[in-house]
């Protein structure tokens, strides 16, 4: 039984910027901030780590030359080292050009088959996409201006595990039932052998309490009405929510690379428990914070420019130094 009155994890040497009821949030290098961590304390890192954009950003990112290596010697192993057995690590890493031409960098495959090698040893449990069709077309060289390229709208997300059979349970992220399958139940399947080679049983037609999502996430714009398969359909234009608000009000400028709570939702709801601890070594606003606060699981969060730790309170109702 988890003590939901006392943080699970103790830190050395690093003091929490601020508290709240579930989270500890560090003004922090992750790359020294982790090392800090016990083994084995963490349920599930999520995290969006800069991309290896070619275009600098005021965050920081390494270029796709140096990203694998940077990646993997300062955070793989120590990844690895305070995960539990059954835990998972979600990377949303979004993909890169190569300068001057209009054809795409492998930087990220790359970095998943380093990840997955006999090296480091994570395993690929599934690979996810997050489709945001409100994202800016880039480069606008390729994209708008000679028109040799589409928009590039898709972010591929690996989700890893530490053992071959992570903790994760669909039941807990069903989505409802479309109306054609609540008629298909109504009226009963026609049972058999099909082309393909499946056998359709008169299990086919149980109701489950809502439909498995595939590795394909679609949301709709409330949380309660969202279809869920492996691509996450998330247009990132909230413009007028808490965080945003306080910012706006105390006259200060937002984090320019916040991905939508519901990313980080979806795999906190589908790999952890209540009373789990979840971990983000690129906290940046702390969206995975307060999507774990929401669900009641400990968060961890260490970001890098104090700025960002600061304003990132905005997005708790009640916190404490």
């Amino acid at each position: 039984m988890v003590n939901m009155k006392r943080f699970p994890v103790r830190f050395k040497n690093f003091k929490p910027y601020y508290k709240t009821d579930f989270g500890r949030a560090f003004f922090a290098d992750s790359i020294e901030f982790i090392k800090s961590l016990p083994k084995e304390s963490v349920d599930l890192i999520v995290t969006s780590p800069p991309f290896a954009l070619i275009k600098k950003k005021s965050y920081g990112n390494e270029s796709s030359d140096n990203y694998v290596e940077w990646f993997i010697k300062n955070f793989a192993a120590e990844f690895k080292r305070i995960l539990k057995p059954s835990g998972s690590l979600v990377i949303d890493i979004g993909g890169s050009w190569n300068q001057g031409n209009p054809t795409r960098s492998l930087y990220h495959f790359e970095m998943l088959l380093k990840l997955c090698s006999k090296d480091v040893g994570f395993n690929l449990a599934q690979e996810f996409y997050w489709y945001n069709p409100a994202k800016m077309p880039s480069p606008a060289q390729w994209v708008n201006i000679d028109r040799v390229r589409v928009k590039d709208s898709i972010n591929p997300i690996w989700w890893l595990s530490k053992s071959e059979n992570p903790k994760a349970d669909n039941r807990r992220v069903l989505s409802p039932y479309k109306a054609s399958m609540k008629k298909l139940m109504k009226e009963g399947y026609n049972e058999g052998p099909r082309p393909s080679g499946h056998n359709v049983s008169d299990q086919w037609g149980k109701d489950n309490g809502g439909a498995i999502p595939p590795n394909l996430l679609c949301y709709n714009e409330l949380i309660d009405m969202m279809q869920q398969d492996n691509l996450l359909e998330i247009a990132n234009t909230i413009s007028n929510d808490k965080y945003l608000t306080k910012c706006k009000e105390n006259g200060i400028p937002p984090h320019p690379a916040r991905f939508p709570m519901l990313l980080p939702l979806f795999f906190i709801n589908f790999l952890t428990e209540p009373g789990d601890v979840i971990f983000d070594p690129f906290g940046g606003s702390c969206v995975t914070g307060e999507a774990a606060e929401s669900t009641a699981r400990f968060w961890i969060s260490s970001e890098i420019d104090e700025e960002y730790v600061k304003t990132s309170k905005y997005r708790f109702n009640s916190f404490k130094k």
